[in-house]
């Protein structure tokens, strides 16, 4: 098990390390506008990076479909369990349903899967990745605002990059090499971004909020393990793919669902913030665990 904490250790700290240069930017009071930071991640980043991805992975679209199919359930089941766990503990639902329900499989999961399973596992993950960031930038970003658009659905170019993935992976079609070193690079920019973000909203959280933060990380990863154990079955998961099914739903809050709560609900930013930093400090200890006696 130790070389499974060393493993996971050197793939959560460079995660850290890019958090701590956000924290240091806001204590030194360095410009950081995260409204333009989340425009750029929403409409540049996150749909580039959803197409450079899967049009470098081999993955049968019929896998990728069913591995697609499983994580949209994982997502929903997380929306309700999460909403009965936080009307239980009287939290508001606008502010941290969404963190509840998403999570890092990006920047976080994707090179654990690699990790651990190898290639196999990281093609199987980028379903949950592509589900995580679709549910991110229609529901999550309704739940914070308090209100349903499907103009958001019809304009997002997240539902556009999904789509033309799709149909890379049907027909077995590739970019043109100009344009996918293009969307390589820009796809590049998402994660670092999301990164500096939240440490730089940590920069003002105070150490108070950090007692409802682990509540929020035990109730986090209660229901990764249920979720975990009733989907994989549901939809008779095996092999690779329940292994890195498994390990997608057990990763920590993502950053990404940040900017909206900022947006909407600033007033428990600060709440949110440590929820993901504490649900991702945990990852150290909670991912090797699972590695050892579940997969």
């Amino acid at each position: 098990m130790e070389s499974w904490f060393l493993h996971v250790f050197n793939v959560i700290l460079p995660v850290l390390l890019c958090a701590g240069i956000g924290y240091l930017l806001a204590i030194k009071k360095a410009p950081f506008d995260h409204a333009v930071i989340g425009s750029l991640v929403k409409n540049v980043g996150y749909p580039t990076l959803i197409i450079s991805h899967l049009s470098s992975t081999k993955i049968e679209l019929e896998s990728f479909l069913s591995m697609l199919a499983a994580s949209v359930a994982a997502i929903a089941m997380f929306g309700v369990l999460g909403l009965v766990a936080l009307k239980f503990l009287r939290l508001p639902v606008r502010a941290f349903l969404t963190p509840l329900m998403h999570g890092n499989v990006g920047n976080i999961g994707l090179p654990i899967t690699l990790l651990a399973l190898g290639n196999a596992g990281m093609a199987y993950s980028m379903g949950f990745v592509v589900a995580v960031l679709v549910s991110i930038f229609t529901i999550g970003m309704w739940i914070p605002t308090g209100k349903f658009s499907l103009r958001d659905i019809m304009t997002s170019p997240i539902i556009f990059s999904v789509a033309l993935s799709l149909i890379l992976l049907s027909t077995g079609k590739a970019l043109p090499t100009p344009l996918d070193k293009a969307f390589d690079i820009l796809g590049g920019m998402s994660i670092p971004l999301m990164l500096l973000t939240l440490g730089h909203t940590l920069a003002t959280l105070k150490i108070g909020t950090l007692s409802r933060a682990a509540v929020l990380t035990v109730l986090h990863l209660g229901m990764a393990a249920i979720i975990a154990f009733a989907v994989t079955r549901m939809f008779g998961l095996t092999g690779v793919e329940r292994s890195a099914f498994i390990l997608c739903c057990f990763m920590p809050s993502s950053v990404a669902t940040y900017l909206f709560i900022e947006q909407n609900t600033p007033e428990h930013a600060p709440d949110v913030a440590g929820f993901i930093l504490i649900s991702t400090l945990s990852t150290i200890v909670i991912l090797p665990l699972v590695l050892s006696f579940w997969i």
